[in-house]
């Protein structure tokens, strides 16, 4: 990526990222490097460090981690009888016994044509186990996208689709899922991010929000009377332009990408 690139990714000026490359500045700001590290992709731990992020945490649910721990408690005979255990649940696994939709009520409404294979460990957490779907919901998945550019069609038909999400203090809040598509909500929000939405049908002046206007789906900040985007370069869209205004929700997370 090019200087001239990342700036306009990230909204720092190309100035700024030119002294910083070149050593002028010796004290950058750290909302710069948030922007940075947004638009790249990465954790502000990593461009300090350069250790790459531990993509496996956010996986982990309650049952997970209180496995974690009692394995730590265990001797080296534990340990080893642990292990010996997985191996050949591994082993069974891989002659045919994987997870398929089909195979489970919960997940029978999966579109046909799509079976699951997985392998270790995602193959273990999605083991046929009513305990362990419990620690996982479902919510909507609209599959057209809303826009965070010019507007996409969105009405009640779209919600068609379905995606899987870990309980927790965001993700239960969640009523549905939408895919946004464009950037105009960059450097914080990017095409093809999976945005997590409590539905209201109002929202507080700063709070992103998704908005239907004269039925088509809008991904902004919500500003009073307009719907405002976090690319520069994008102009801020006022609400009375339209004839049917009505707000879906608010957008209190995205999915996290493996």
């Amino acid at each position: 990526m090019k200087a001239d690139e990342l700036s306009a990714a990230s909204g720092v000026p190309l100035g700024t990222l030119t002294k910083i490359f070149s050593g002028v500045s010796d004290s950058v700001k750290l909302g710069n490097m948030v922007s940075i590290c947004d638009a790249l992709g990465v954790s502000l731990d990593y461009i300090i460090t350069g250790v790459p992020d531990n993509l496996n945490n956010f996986t982990l649910d309650g049952e997970e981690i209180r496995l974690i721990e009692d394995y730590r408690r265990l001797d080296k005979y534990g340990r080893d009888l642990v292990s010996a255990v997985i191996a050949k649940e591994r082993e069974r696994s891989a002659e045919g016994e994987y997870f398929h939709p089909s195979k489970s009520q919960d997940y029978s409404e999966n579109r046909p044509g799509h079976a699951v294979i997985l392998t270790a460990p995602a193959e273990r957490k999605y083991r046929d186990s009513d305990a362990r779907r419990t620690e996982r919901r479902f919510i909507p998945l609209c599959e057209l996208p809303v826009s965070a550019g010019p507007g996409e069609f969105l009405d009640s038909s779209s919600f068609s689709d379905r995606i899987s999400v870990p309980h927790g203090d965001v993700t239960d809040r969640a009523d549905f899922a939408v895919r946004i598509s464009g950037d105009s909500m960059m450097p914080r929000y990017r095409d093809g991010d999976i945005l997590l939405v409590e539905s209201s049908e109002s929202v507080e002046p700063g709070e992103p929000c998704i908005y239907v206007l004269d039925g088509c789906g809008y991904f902004k900040i919500f500003g009073g009377d307009c719907l405002l985007p976090l690319n520069k370069k994008y102009e801020k869209i006022m609400l009375r332009d339209f004839e049917s205004v009505s707000c879906s929700g608010r957008v209190i997370g995205r999915v996290k990408k493996k």
